[in-house]
């Protein structure tokens, strides 16, 4: 198995490339964006040092099934998906924040909670609250868009608004898709006997109108448990069985690494990418309702430099 960790290409009119975390975004003649879903994984805002093989596709196929079935809501970007690893779309002017929505109080939230914390974001949190309790509703609590080796940053509406990252127009559309979306998120992770704990979305402007953009409901942007046991863990105080990158953050934990300075990346080995490779697969499966189909990874540079050329030049 091989993993995709670097590109370089030169489609037919292309004018730049962003290379961001795990995706690297090639912009055609300032109308269209070639998104290439890479096998780079992050965790704590820092790119860890092996490709996972398979998360590229498995991400961008995820992406692509949940883009589809919410296009009545809101706008989004995609146009089509000319490999596994791909996704070309509408190139939009995006805002510089991401807009998080949680509906249970787990993850970074907790951790802030735990230590006192009882407002996120300029939102007021109730006291008494445990760990992965349910908000009595969804609570949108954006971040500011970080460059690359630079940490997210909460940041509040009235924030957003006095540095104008957006109008109150702009935010008033954001805040009402984010809520949409994650009502609609919520509804099929149910289906599939999931709870969509939280999840973030970003968004950006074309010819005046505000576009999704980028991933959604994906296991690297959204935290999911299972909602059989749900109560039973979480009465007990039990951690819950979730389905979210988590699992990699809490190994990265357990061997000493949070992303802070002075730190090192415990080593990667292949057992570990292995087993991380298998639990995405466990998660695309699990989320879709369908068997993962491996593609050929013998020639992944080459295969996405002709499917992308060939949808270009058509």
């Amino acid at each position: 198995m091989k993993a995709l960790t670097q590109t370089d290409y030169n489609f037919p009119g292309q004018k730049s490339v962003y290379h961001g975390k795990v995706r690297d975004v090639y912009n055609i003649n300032d109308e269209q964006l070639v998104m290439v879903a890479t096998d780079r994984i992050s965790a704590f805002d820092v790119v860890l040092p092996e490709g996972i093989p398979y998360k590229g596709q498995m991400l961008n196929q995820i992406a692509a099934k949940f883009l589809d079935a919410t296009q009545d809501i809101c706008p989004n970007w995609k146009r089509a998906t000319p490999d596994p690893m791909v996704t070309v779309g509408v190139a939009c002017q995006g805002f510089a924040v991401e807009m998080i929505v949680r509906g249970y109080l787990c993850g970074s939230a907790w951790r802030s909670y735990k230590n006192g914390a009882r407002e996120i974001c300029g939102v007021q949190l109730p006291e008494g609250m445990r760990e992965n309790q349910r908000f009595p509703q969804p609570i949108v609590t954006p971040t500011t868009k970080a460059e690359l080796g630079l940490h997210d940053e909460d940041i509040s509406k009235e924030e957003i608004l006095r540095q104008g990252l957006a109008t109150p127009e702009e935010y008033a559309t954001l805040e009402k898709y984010t809520l949409a979306l994650f009502q609609r998120g919520t509804e099929m992770a149910a289906e599939r006997g999931l709870i969509l704990v939280d999840t973030k979305y970003e968004f950006g402007k074309h010819n005046g109108i505000i576009y999704l953009m980028d991933e959604i409901h994906t296991p690297d942007s959204s935290r999911y448990f299972y909602s059989e046991g749900y109560l039973e863990r979480f009465e007990k105080g039990e951690a819950q069985k979730q389905l979210s990158k988590e699992f990699v953050r809490e190994w990265l934990m357990e061997n000493g690494f949070q992303g802070q300075e002075g730190q090192q990346v415990p080593e990667m080995t292949p057992e570990i990418v292995q087993r991380i490779s298998d639990r995405y697969i466990e998660l695309y499966e699990n989320i879709t309702g369908e068997t993962f189909e491996r593609e050929d990874t013998s020639n992944l540079l080459e295969r996405i430099e002709k499917n992308v050329t060939a949808f270009l030049t058509k």
